[in-house]
């Protein structure tokens, strides 16, 4: 058994983040990599390399502070910021965003979004259902459905990568593959200092070698023991070494490759918690990119604290510039590397805040009714889907069931948001409810 350390580093909750490989038990955020070769050797490859950059706004982004302004409104309502215009005629987005703003043209702002829950957590936006229901049928997260559904693009590249580092705030974590099952978690790869797992530095190359060349040994074996089992095996673990040794996913962690023209426009951020929520480090906003056009089909990335009970508005100051020029970056990197037709990119936390504003000058949790941006996907963009009333309150036209974003996501993927997959038990289980739908005006 091979085991490849990583470099020890505790996040602000004292969670120990050393990372750990084991041939024979490849362990990339719990996942055992021949298992998981296995069983993508099972499912194929899809005919073209879909996916999809999911942003998850830990906390709870501000609606009528960022994409739908009510300056009509009583002061008490309206808050401090302007809007200002795009350059999409007719929409406005709030003062804070005029990069967002001069790039309207290349994304649908959804402003109607409802049927979420009161809940702080990551699950409604990775799994398509409350929290409580999730855990209850063990729901997995929908970059694991998409591995089951789809295996991978690069057998080098996993199909399903999580940058969400460990927050405090447990419910903001993300999601496991649930009933399909340990093959399809995500291979938590978080950031720089988990380059080590595909760099293979910790292990000097004889003794690496050495562990290959007893795969050879297997030759021998298959001759005195009857078996397909000892091929299947000997197959998959030659792949797992075939990722270790391959430096593919490493360069697409590393942006100190990528020009650094680039790297400025994203903007670096800072791997420093917000609260008891996510870092807003822009550099996973690049790696995401890079790791989908190396193979990958999804990646989850959680991104800034927006959970503004109090002091809202100089919370806002000081974080959505960065805001601002990471997302604006991600979406026009993604336009201008020719990757709109197949990547696609939702930026979305789990609720809305209130639209009266209390005493302390934040804004508190409000369900009833929140926001989104999508990009690429072949989507119709450049529009603003559904409205909400005078005060930012309720959805006044065009409705967006939360599940029918998953649903446009994985229907931009190629995948039936009705169709089944299978439990670990071989029960077939749909993806979504039946009243969940693709975004007729995205698509």
């Amino acid at each position: 058994m091979l085991t490849l350390f990583g470099a020890d580093r505790r996040y602000c909750d004292g969670v120990s983040r050393r990372s750990f490989l084991k041939i024979g038990g490849l362990a990339m955020g719990g996942l055992a990599l021949p298992d998981l070769l296995r069983a993508e050797a099972a499912s194929g490859k899809a005919e073209s390399h879909k996916s999809v950059i999911m942003v998850y706004l830990s906390g709870g982004l501000s609606h009528q502070d960022t994409f739908d302004l009510k300056p009509d409104a009583p002061a008490e309502i309206r808050g401090e910021f302007k809007p200002i215009p795009t350059v999409v005629p007719g929409i406005q987005i709030g003062e804070l965003l005029p990069e967002i703003a001069r790039m309207t043209d290349k994304l649908a702002i959804l402003r109607s979004i409802v049927g979420l829950r009161d809940e702080h957590s990551s699950w409604q936006n990775l799994t398509g259902y409350p929290m409580s229901q999730a855990q209850r049928e063990d729901r997995p997260h929908f970059g694991s459905v998409i591995s089951r559904v789809q295996g991978t693009v690069d057998p080098v590249v996993p199909p399903f990568v999580d940058l969400f580092p460990v927050m405090q705030h447990k419910p903001y974590n993300s999601a496991g593959a649930g009933f399909l099952g340990q093959p399809y978690r995500a291979s938590k790869l978080g950031g720089g200092d988990d380059l080590e797992l595909t760099r293979q530095t910790a292990v000097a190359a004889d003794r690496f070698t050495g562990r290959r060349r007893l795969l050879d040994e297997f030759d021998g074996l298959r001759r005195m023991v009857d078996g397909a089992s000892v091929e299947g095996m000997d197959a998959n673990y030659r792949r797992a070494f075939d990722v270790l040794t391959s430096d593919k996913v490493a360069k697409a962690l590393d942006v100190t490759r990528e020009d650094p023209k680039i790297r400025d426009r994203y903007g670096k951020g800072s791997e420093k918690h917000l609260g008891d929520g996510a870092p807003m480090w822009n550099d996973q906003l690049l790696i995401a990119r890079r790791l989908v056009e190396a193979g990958a089909r999804c990646v989850s990335v959680a991104y800034g604290f927006w959970d503004t009970h109090g002091d809202n508005f100089n919370h806002l100051k000081r974080h959505l510039p960065l805001f601002d020029r990471g997302i604006s970056a991600l979406v026009e990197d993604i336009y201008m590397r020719g990757l709109d037709e197949d990547v696609t990119v939702v930026v979305w936390g789990e609720f809305g805040r209130t639209p009266k504003i209390n005493k302390v000058a934040g804004r508190d949790h409000w369900a009833p009714v929140n926001g989104a941006l999508l990009a690429g996907g072949g989507m119709k963009v450049g529009q603003v889907i559904g409205s909400t009333d005078k005060l930012g309150a309720y959805a006044a036209s065009g409705p967006v069931h939360y599940q029918d974003v998953l649903a446009t996501v994985y229907h931009n993927l190629g995948i039936d948001p009705h169709a089944f997959v299978t439990d670990q038990s071989g029960r077939p289980v749909p993806i979504l409810p039946g009243s969940a739908s693709p975004i007729e005006r995205l698509i």
